[in-house]
């Protein structure tokens, strides 16, 4: 998929490249010989958007590649880069044109008249950047490419000057030579604010900007529509290219088995790479407990190896209870260990069994982090295929 939506990306770069080798040597030339200041610098702004076709190209190949041990994610964010600089090539464009524009204001005895030649050239020129514009956008939209975006916008950045060179060839023609300034300054602001916005979005996936209020009230309803999730925090999104990737800890009922709580997860990781388009990874972490505010070290409860052998030094005085236990399975909740105690093979019943309960609660009472026992016998007990 990836190559695929690489090989689209180079193949529109490559005929957009293509193209403004035409384009730059037929303003360029034309311009000369047809006495147009505004069309030369037509000429270069097309030569610009070759030199900006040859970067895109080189930073659409780097953010294609595949992820490697540098870069789990993937290089897509060369492509985010490749954008701000896209985006940063547009507002110097126009600047130069406002530039230009503002000096032809102040010194109209250095303008030039030309002739009509001129004309067919700016208007081919309108044209096919046009329709470069709308080729390009297509392959934008079909690889998600903010970079490719910013390109087809250069594209039409060119078109919009070709267009002031209508007018102001026109407007000279016709005696009328501000026409051409003012029309330039126009086209030069919406290029400005074109380019700014595409560096901004891009500077804004690069510091990891989450994703909107909208968009972000659209996530919780859909994890908060998965069955067994109690609730969620820490829901944190960013954006990698034109993908999403989403982090989230969800709460579930802390009586529940593992097993339970993943096939949670795992539906909450499926409905939202189903759910939310340009998705690209989900990684959802299960809680049994509010864990948002800090936690000191020393007032978590141990693990099993620690447990086990708590237990049975605490119950080393009482007969059989080693060699009767048949599982012990551990529920930490509210910063206490929770003990399930599986006595399979243990034949005591009513009232033997509430004494064994309280003799083995006793015994372990001086265990700090223990927070209560339950002793399960006979059938419940022996789980088939479960190691003891």
């Amino acid at each position: 998929m990836a190559n695929k939506q690489y090989q689209l990306k180079r193949n529109v770069t490559v005929v957009g490249a293509l193209i403004n080798v035409v384009l730059t040597v037929m303003k360029i030339v034309t311009g000369i010989i047809g006495h147009s200041h505004a069309l030369i610098a037509d000429g270069v702004h097309s030569l610009s958007d070759l030199i900006g076709d040859g970067f895109v190209l080189f930073a659409a190949r780097l953010g294609s590649r595949s992820v490697d041990a540098n870069h789990p994610y993937g290089h897509e964010r060369i492509e985010t880069a490749g954008t701000v600089a896209v985006g940063l090539v547009l507002i110097a464009v126009a600047g130069g044109f406002a530039y230009d524009a503002v000096q032809r204001i102040l010194h109209p005895e250095e303008l030039l008249i030309p002739n009509w030649i001129v004309l067919p050239i700016a208007v081919a020129s309108v044209l096919i950047k046009e329709g470069l514009y709308h080729y390009t956008m297509y392959a934008a939209r079909r690889t998600r490419s903010a970079l490719i975006e910013a390109n087809a916008w250069h594209h039409r950045s060119d078109a919009f000057s070709s267009i002031v060179v209508v007018i102001g060839v026109l407007g000279a023609l016709y005696g009328l030579l501000w026409f051409d300034a003012i029309a330039t300054i126009i086209v030069a602001v919406l290029i400005g604010i074109m380019g700014w916005q595409f560096s901004r979005d891009a500077l804004q996936e690069l510091v990891d900007t989450g994703l909107g209020d909208e968009e972000l009230a659209e996530l919780r309803q859909h994890i908060q529509a998965v069955a067994g999730v109690r609730s969620h925090h820490d829901l944190r999104t960013r954006r990698m290219g034109g993908n999403v990737l989403i982090d989230v800890h969800i709460l579930v009922d802390p009586w529940i088995s593992v097993s339970e709580g993943h096939r949670i997860a795992v539906e909450v990781r499926r409905r939202l790479l189903k759910k939310i388009s340009d998705t690209s990874d989900v990684l959802v972490h299960v809680d049994v407990e509010e864990d948002t505010g800090e936690l000191s070290r020393n007032s978590l409860p141990p693990l099993r190896p620690t447990i086990v052998t708590d237990l049975r030094e605490a119950w080393r005085d009482i007969p059989d209870i080693t060699d009767a236990v048949s599982d012990i399975v551990l529920h930490y909740v509210y910063g206490r260990v929770y003990v399930d105690l599986h006595l399979a093979d243990y034949k005591a019943s009513g009232a033997a069994l509430e004494d064994l309960h309280r003799l083995l609660a006793a015994s372990a009472a001086t265990l700090p982090y223990l927070g209560g026992i339950h002793i399960v016998t006979g059938a419940k007990a022996a789980r088939p295929g479960h190691p003891r």
